[in-house]
């Protein structure tokens, strides 16, 4: 069945995937777009770049028109590890989540789409020791990501509305075009971890095809919230030293456990284990995790960046 489906965020890291897959597939794509590079980017993909202001309503319902489908993959994420560590790089992303979903589940609304998907983050759960960590645990989202919590809500209030509305809870992004994966791998090469948190406490990701692939396969799920993880997630000892490994350099030790008290709610969250369980997408769906533990990953993602950099 061929699908009327408009994207936004279809020129970031996961939408750059997702948009020409659904081409591939035959759906009529038209994508949200900013800029003359990113309109020829998404001609050659096959796509409809689509001119729109995320923040005027209005223009938004212009924009969409009538669709089946809408995904909303939009986010302003700080570009660099560093930055993400101040609150008030966060600005616009909060607003993208709060305004911008909005708008959009909104004109999905208004021009008869059966579904929307809304991306949103896993790891606001609280942290879950040992325990595997599904969609019903409890959220306690830090105050730099308060935000997702508004995002869902517009995609539950499509579903309140008639609509199919999903949430997708996405782990850890990795991938060789992530700025953050390469600052991380960066500093493994230096001897210092990137990771704060315990030893023993969980880290959970998701390669960004994989992450794709369920924005693909959340098309066709009952209305409600996913979890997006691989299989095998890792402790932060395991994770350093599978990275180590690969490197051929010496694992580093563990951040010490005063640094994450005087880093603040966000160093916080990123030290909570967190041993995500994407049990419900892989039972309603057809989805799975091609890759099923980033131990699996690091060779062949460290191949790739150096090929990028020759």
């Amino acid at each position: 069945m061929i699908l009327r489906i408009f994207v936004a965020g279809g020129t970031g890291v996961i939408g750059r995937r997702v948009v020409p897959a659904l081409v591939s597939a035959g759906h009529r794509v038209s994508v949200a777009s900013r800029s003359v590079e990113g309109d020829a980017r998404l001609v050659l993909q096959g796509a409809s770049p689509v001119a729109v202001d995320l923040y005027n309503l209005e223009d938004v319902r212009r924009a969409v028109g009538q669709q089946d489908v809408v995904i909303n993959l939009a986010t302003h994420i700080p570009s660099s590890v560093t930055k993400m560590m101040l609150p008030w790089a966060w600005h616009e992303n909060d607003r993208v989540r709060r305004e911008a979903a909005a708008n959009l589940a909104g004109a999905a609304q208004s021009g008869g789409a059966d579904c929307f998907i809304q991306e949103s983050f896993a790891p606001i759960y609280e942290d879950g020791g040992d325990q595997w960590i599904d969609e019903s645990c409890a959220l306690r989202p830090a105050r730099y990501n308060r935000s997702v919590i508004d995002a869902e809500r517009s995609a539950n209030k499509f579903t309140k509305h008639g609509g199919r509305g999903v949430v997708l809870r996405f782990a850890y992004f990795y991938g060789p075009d992530s700025h953050a994966t390469r600052e991380m791998i960066g500093m493994v090469k230096k001897g210092f971890s990137p990771l704060p948190g315990a030893p023993n406490a969980y880290v959970s990701s998701v390669s960004h095809d994989d992450a794709a692939a369920a924005v693909i396969a959340a098309i066709h799920v009952p209305a409600g919230t996913y979890n997006v993880s691989d299989d095998e997630p890792l402790t932060r000892r395991e994770w350093l030293d599978s990275l180590a490994t690969t490197l051929g350099v010496k694992s580093p030790s563990v951040l010490p456990g005063w640094l994450v008290k005087v880093g603040g709610s966000m160093t916080e969250l990123l030290a909570r284990s967190q041993r995500i369980s994407s049990r419900k997408l892989r039972g309603t769906s057809d989805w799975q995790p091609a890759t099923r533990c980033i131990r699996d990953a690091w060779p062949s993602l460290i191949e790739a960046m150096r090929a990028q950099e020759a």
